[in-house]
């Protein structure tokens, strides 16, 4: 980041220092994100069983577990990198892959907010439009994720 700035600034000194300016602003909003959610992640993995997780979103918990997967993806909170330390989390803790890909895919694109702003500016037909073929499409990328990656044991504790 510092050498592309140099660079910038021997060229256009204007845009070196707006570079500068939104590199600030976005290292301020992770530094006041990321803590609280590291928190909160390390009191999951204490207070946590990790049968309770296995059971929930494990290889074997079927619909309940994708289920478990989309509710928690749609209420959780905070930009998309804030989600991946808590994707690993869950796989240590025995949440299959196919069932993380769809916490994380669904943490990405479908937010109880966004489906409300959605419908109030788009409508509710594009709303249920777009959920209707964003819920199938995450299934699928996810089971091909599962399928390529299968015999891969990520953090799987005996």
């Amino acid at each position: 980041m510092g050498l592309a700035t140099i660079i910038v600034s021997i060229f256009d000194r204007p845009k070196a220092f707006s570079v500068l300016l939104s590199f600030k602003t976005y290292l301020l909003e992770m530094l006041s994100v990321l803590p609280p959610i590291l928190i909160l992640i390390g009191l999951f993995q204490v207070w946590v069983p990790r049968k309770t997780v296995v059971k929930a979103m494990g290889s074997s918990s079927g619909l309940k577990g994708i289920l478990m997967a989309i509710f928690v993806g749609t209420v959780a909170m905070g930009p998309l990198y804030a989600a991946f330390p808590l994707g690993v989390s869950l796989l240590e803790k025995g949440a299959s892959l196919f069932n993380t890909a769809i916490f994380l895919c669904v943490w990405a694109s479908i937010k109880i907010p966004m489906i409300l702003f959605e419908i109030k500016f788009l409508g509710a037909d594009f709303a249920g439009l777009r959920l209707a073929l964003t819920l199938p499409s995450i299934v699928v990328i996810s089971f091909f994720l599962n399928v390529i990656l299968k015999g891969r044991n990520f953090y799987e504790k005996t």
